[in-house]
């Protein structure tokens, strides 16, 4: 029998978590941040503690990891705090709506930007009869769409051929941006037009109070998104007690420390309300800074990061169908392992393509918003496991503790309820469209679990 091989050390590890996680949402999301808060000392605010309630999680994993390392992350915790079934509903809304949405989101931005060398990729070139656009109306599509469907097809056929070469070129590729990605800092901050002014800026809209922050924070959180995938590539980790849980905290800290640098040098160089206005912010701070090749070689940097963010997550997303699978919980071909490569090439392959799907299914925000709401409500189940753990498993060994233990992880469950609970009021569509593949999934649980009882 293949088995899948511990080939990533803890350099892919920290690569995974930052790959990853800076994807497109520190050069878009701070729009949309700006306009729910109306000042940039919310904007900072709402990072600062996104990235805080992002690191409780990661320190909270970090035990989760180290104590069961074992494929599919949330997944093998789920199963053993609660039992198969809240496994399965994870795994489920993983395949079908939280990570295949996530990969089409990232696909969806990478063109966002392409297509500022070549508009004709925001053309509609038709449309698809369904009520599933703004206000019910059909879809529209356009070229750039099927373009971010390949990506992701020629990103899957790469992370087919073993993980080995995926890891290897997630190490690469995150260098690359993090690079990139300090140059557009330090290019901001020793800006000759800044001023610091702008930092304590307003927009000419009203502030959203309450229901702003949490609006501006589910953007944030989506930009923080993916710090908890290297969780699903445990089983191929060389020496997971140690490295899982120095790649989760070192990671996030860096992702943190990146994003504020980042949003100080945008607001150095911009106002709130031209922050407010910019669909693509770090290309209209490098606009300012350098002219028309300053704001081409930023969206240059933008595709490169959201590259390494794509691989990141097609290699570690594919893990979660294939350990339902392993359990009898999914179709049972996602369950193979490549004889040759030691991939799980058709979960590879299925969660690929129904992401390439996804891609029609709406643009940049609307996706993120969708995506979201379904992670969060697992992640904060996942997060309680580790109370759960400690009483239900006090023998299990566990390398790492949480820090801050158990203040850190109800902190993160009780403002994963809140962001819910927001999110349920502002954006019903994507709630309940979340909600919903939740429910058709349980139909399949039904049988699934019938075989395996047989």
């Amino acid at each position: 029998m293949t088995n899948l091989r511990r080939d990533l050390g803890l350099s892919a590890a920290v690569s995974i978590v930052i790959g990853t996680v800076i994807g497109s949402g520190i050069f878009l999301v701070p729009k949309a941040m700006a306009t729910a808060v109306g000042d940039a000392h919310t904007v900072f605010a709402v990072w600062i503690f996104g990235g805080l309630l992002t690191l409780a999680g990661a320190l909270t994993y970090a035990e989760l990891a180290s104590a069961l390392p074992e494929t599919g992350g949330e997944y093998v915790y789920l199963r053993e705090a609660y039992g198969p079934l809240w496994a399965f509903i994870y795994g489920w809304t993983q395949m079908w709506v939280a990570k295949s949405g996530s990969i089409a989101t990232l696909a969806s931005a990478f063109i966002l930007y392409l297509a500022n060398f070549f508009p004709a990729l925001e053309q509609v070139i038709g449309h698809i009869p369904l009520p599933l656009g703004p206000g019910g109306a059909p879809l529209e599509v356009r070229s750039g769409q099927l373009v971010a469907m390949v990506l992701i097809m020629a990103l899957a056929w790469l992370n087919y051929y073993g993980v080995k070469f995926g890891g290897g070129v997630q190490i690469a590729v995150t260098i690359l941006k993090v690079t990139l990605i300090a140059g557009v800092i330090v290019l901001g901050l020793l800006a000759t037009g800044g001023n610091v002014a702008n930092l304590s800026s307003s927009t000419s809209a009203t502030p959203g109070g309450v229901a702003g922050f949490f609006a501006a924070l589910v953007a944030a959180l989506w930009a923080y998104d993916g710090w908890n995938n290297v969780a699903m590539v445990s089983s191929e980790i060389k020496d997971p007690q140690r490295n899982l849980p120095r790649a989760l905290i070192v990671g996030t800290l860096a992702v943190v420390a990146i994003y504020l640098l980042a949003n100080v040098a945008y607001f150095y160089v911009l106002s709130a309300k031209e922050v407010s206005g910019a669909d693509r912010v770090a290309a209209d701070m490098m606009r300012r800074v350098a002219g028309e090749p300053g704001a081409a070689a930023v969206s240059i940097a933008a595709m490169v990061s959201i590259f390494a963010a794509l691989n990141g997550s097609i290699l570690t997303g594919a893990r979660v169908p294939y350990a339902m699978a392993r359990d009898g919980l999914f179709f049972r071909p996602i369950a193979k392992i490549h004889p040759e490569y030691a991939t799980p090439s058709n979960s590879i392959l299925l969660m690929s393509a129904w992401a390439a799907v996804l891609v029609l299914s709406g643009k940049y925000e609307d996706l993120f918003n969708y995506v979201i709401f379904s992670s969060w409500i697992l992640y904060g189940m996942a997060t309680a496991s580790v109370v759960v753990l400690r009483r239900k498993r006090p023998d299990l060994p566990r390398p790492y503790r949480t820090l801050g233990y158990p203040v850190m992880p109800v902190l993160f469950v009780l403002v994963a309820i809140a962001l819910l609970g927001s999110t349920v009021q502002t954006r019903p569509r994507e709630s309940l469209m979340g909600i919903g593949i939740i429910v058709l999934g349980l139909p399949f649980y039904a049988r699934w679990r019938g075989r395996l009882s047989a």
